[in-house]
This record gives structure tokens, C-alpha cells and sequence, in this order.
């Protein structure tokens, strides 16, 4: 069921809220977390990534949402995975998971990031999101 406006012959489209996750593994494939400052899941880690903006592409914008969170430069080296998640926060969402790597930089929390810092892929803590880990254990099954 979409809203449809007769006198315009449009339909109102309400769709998921795009944004990016990046996955930047270091020499000893370990997985870059952020530490989230904010709400949702304020206090828990996560992949850097955030919002895609207008007229921005996804590609670009985790490059963007890398750099804000945790001072890194990057190269988008391929699409991980595309993965639906209802967040009681902000409703639907696509959150768009890239491998990164790193171009440059210096590695420091930033934007809403409280701390930033290098996990083993065999030691991860706990991550806040379900989307970030399905896209994790896809980089998992590569790396291994």
C-alpha cells in the first residue's frame, strides 16, 4: 500500500534509508571497529559507517563516513553485501557494506566515534548492530 496522489499521478515511495559500513582489515586481517558516542548502541563497537547524503554515492560516502569517524584515507576495493535491517531508531534501513583499504590517514575516533581501534577477527566484541555482524561474518568466510 503506497500513498498516491490522483491530481499528480504520483506515488509517495517510502523506501529504507540507505547507509554504508566499512570493512578495513589491517597487514594482520584485523578488523577495524569504532566505538559508537552516540545513540543507537552508544557505547558499543561497530563498523565505521554512517548516512549516504544527497546527491552522494554509496561508494562515496563510506570513504566519507571512514575519514569522520577514524581520520583514515581509503580505497573502495569491492561490495561486501547489501543488508536490510529495521532499526527501532530510525526505521528501515540498507546498510551497504564495502571493503576498504586504507589509503593513508591517522587513525583516531572522531565524529561520533568515542574510540577506534583494531579487533582479531577470532576476538571481535560484541557488535550493536545485526547488519554489521551478517556483513562481518561475510568478510569472516573470506579471510579465513
Amino acid at each position: 500500500m503506497r500513498l498516491y496522489c490522483r491530481t499528480c499521478d504520483t506515488i509517495n515511495y517510502e523506501n529504507p534509508l540507505p547507509a554504508t559500513a566499512a570493512v578495513v582489515l589491517d597487514h594482520e586481517e584485523h578488523l577495524l571497529l569504532v566505538k559508537r558516542g552516540m545513540e543507537p548502541g552508544k557505547g558499543e563497537w561497530c563498523l565505521p559507517g554512517g548516512f549516504v547524503e544527497i546527491d552522494e554515492s554509496p561508494s562515496k560516502g563510506v570513504l566519507r563516513e571512514l575519514h569522520e569517524e577514524t581520520g583514515l584515507q581509503g580505497e573502495v576495493d569491492q561490495l561486501i553485501d547489501a543488508v536490510y535491517e529495521d532499526s527501532p531508531f530510525y526505521g528501515p534501513l540498507i546498510i551497504i557494506g564495502y571493503q576498504i583499504t586504507p589509503q593513508g590517514g591517522m587513525l583516531q575516533a572522531g565524529d561520533d566515534a568515542a574510540e577506534v581501534q583494531y579487533f582479531p577477527l577470532a576476538d571481535l566484541p560484541r557488535v550493536a548492530f545485526n547488519s554489521h555482524q551478517a556483513i562481518i561474518n561475510k568478510i569472516g568466510r573470506k579471510t579465513r
